[in-house]
């Protein structure tokens, strides 16, 4: 038995790059995103109701290679340091046999766009240009479950890293963000705080420049132990490499 199904819109968000994405939607709360409503759904009356919930449920497609990569029946994930094995159906993997994800982010409501209504949203863990199949209200009292297990993703990363800023960076930061509207510089700290490196890096103990894309800008950084330099933040050139 098959089924098909069609967007209902899509998303824009800063991570028009894979690396740099949070691992889980909520850690990184600056990330400020939308989801632009096709023309049949771009109705408020679809909504209604929706300004009592403060979070919803996002079920999306894993798009770009993931819909060609076909499924993998184990996986590395992230947490494990990307040495371990686990069951696809053990993990967020997006090689599935169905590249479906969901995502609870807080919603801010619908604003009208020049090209149609949107739903704001953040905290978003989703590649700009995402497919999403469908919103629903995330219901605190059935949604959070607080004496859940959570196997190998039990405890989350330590977040005690230092993000600086060089004098070249601070400048495209003013350049990027002149009133602090797109909370850049938030963005980047907590985008960094989570430390976007695959898991594992330890094995490359030299290396310690990295790029990334957020929004167009390209941002560079170098690490030291704790402690992340943003070195550069500028319009990324086509096709430029990240990582």
């Amino acid at each position: 038995m098959d089924f098909h199904f069609s967007p209902i819109g899509f998303i824009r968000s800063p991570y028009t790059d894979k690396f740099g994405i949070p691992r889980q939607p909520g850690l990184v709360t600056a990330a400020q995103a939308r989801l632009d409503l096709l023309p049949d759904y771009a109705r408020e009356e679809a909504f209604k109701g929706i300004e009592g919930f403060s979070h919803v449920w996002l079920l999306f497609v894993f798009h770009d290679d993931c819909l060609t990569a076909g499924w993998r029946p184990t996986v590395r994930p992230p947490r494990l340091g990307g040495r371990e094995r686990v069951g696809v159906f053990a993990s967020r993997a997006p090689y599935r046999p169905n590249p479906i994800g969901m995502s609870a982010v807080e919603h801010q409501g619908l604003e009208r766009t020049p090209t149609g209504l949107a739903l704001r949203l953040r905290g978003v863990d989703l590649l700009d240009g995402t497919p999403v199949l469908d919103v629903k209200p995330y219901v605190p009292y059935a949604d959070a479950l607080p004496h859940a297990r959570s196997g190998f993703a039990a405890a989350g990363r330590a977040q005690d890293w230092v993000v600086e800023f060089s004098p070249a960076a601070l400048h495209g930061l003013t350049r990027a963000d002149p009133d602090g509207s797109r909370q850049l510089r938030q963005l980047i700290e907590q985008v960094l705080a989570q430390d976007p490196r695959p898991g594992y890096m330890d094995r490359y103990p030299q290396r310690d420049a990295f790029t990334l894309r957020l929004y167009d800008l390209e941002l560079r950084w170098q690490v030291a132990g704790r402690r992340a330099l943003v070195t550069g933040l500028d319009i990324a050139a086509a096709g430029a490499p990240v990582g």
